[in-house]
This record gives structure tokens, sequence and C-alpha cells, in this order.
């Protein structure tokens, strides 16, 4: 699968299941694509939608598999099989929405742009979000990055 059609796809995908998520308290964290036409995975991602809830059980997770199987059935957006991994986000939980960025600052996380010029990897204490741009301490140097730029950005989990 190319990697816009891959991207169009994974778009799709967030778009239909962060619709009926909200409904029943959820969080879409992130959705993947990986792997060839003739052996595709879609990982989704999933937690509660408050933040301050605790973190999502497998038995909470193997509980909302059903509904996704069936919502990615209905909607049909993959010709041929594939397989579907519903899991939590885990300790490297990825952030993809701008609240996201808002909820986990203080966290060390690792942000990977698409820019064309200049640094592209940083990581460092996200210090948040205003308006479009993601702050960052990266070693005691202040690190503003464009949100519509980020290509990654995920949690660095410490032990």
């Amino acid at each position: 699968m190319a990697t816009n059609e891959a991207g169009d796809l994974r778009l799709s995908l967030i778009a239909a299941l962060e619709e009926k998520a909200a409904d029943k308290g959820l969080d879409i964290v992130d959705v993947e694509v990986v792997g060839a036409k003739r052996a595709l995975v879609i990982r989704v991602r999933i937690d509660h939608a408050d933040p301050e809830a605790d973190p999502i059980t497998r038995d909470e997770v193997s509980a909302e598999t059903g509904w996704i199987s069936d919502l990615l059935d209905e909607c049909d957006p993959i010709e041929g099989s594939y397989t579907l991994e519903v899991s939590s986000p885990g300790m490297a939980r990825p952030l993809r929405k701008r609240g996201d960025f808002e909820r986990f600052a203080g966290e060390r996380v690792r942000v990977t742009t698409n820019a064309t010029e200049g640094r592209r990897k940083f990581t460092g204490e996200l210090l948040g979000i205003t308006d479009d741009v993601v702050a960052l301490d990266c070693d005691g140097e202040r690190c503003e990055i464009d949100f519509e730029t980020i290509k990654t950005a995920k949690i660095c989990p410490t032990f």
C-alpha cells in the first residue's frame, strides 16, 4: 500500500472511529495502517476520554473490540482481508491531538517533524501548546514546533 494511500485510509478510519467512540466515553488515541496490501494490519489504540480516569484495562479493551470491528466492516474501507489489533496506548503513548499536548505537559516526549529543512527530531520535556505552537524544553533550550509540521509524537517512558 502506498504511503499516501495508507495515510488517507488512516485519517478516514480515525474520523469514523472518533464519531462513535465519543458516545462510548472513549478516546481514539491513534490508528496505524501497516503492512502490504495482502497482509494489512490496522492497529487501533484506545483509552478513556476522561483524563481523570484510570488507564484502560485489557478487559475493557477486549470489550470494546467488537464495535470497532463491526464499524470497520460497516465502513468497508479496505479491499480484501486485514488483521485488526486493538490495544491501550501503552507507556509510549502517541500524542496526536492538540489536547494531547496540553494534557501531557510535563512529560518527556520525542517529536519528529516533516520539516524539509533544519532539525527534524526533538526530545525533551513537553511544555504545552499555545495556538498552533508546541513548546519543548530540550536540555534547557526552548524549542517551538508548528503543530501542523508534527509527523509523530510519543511519550518517552521513564523507568
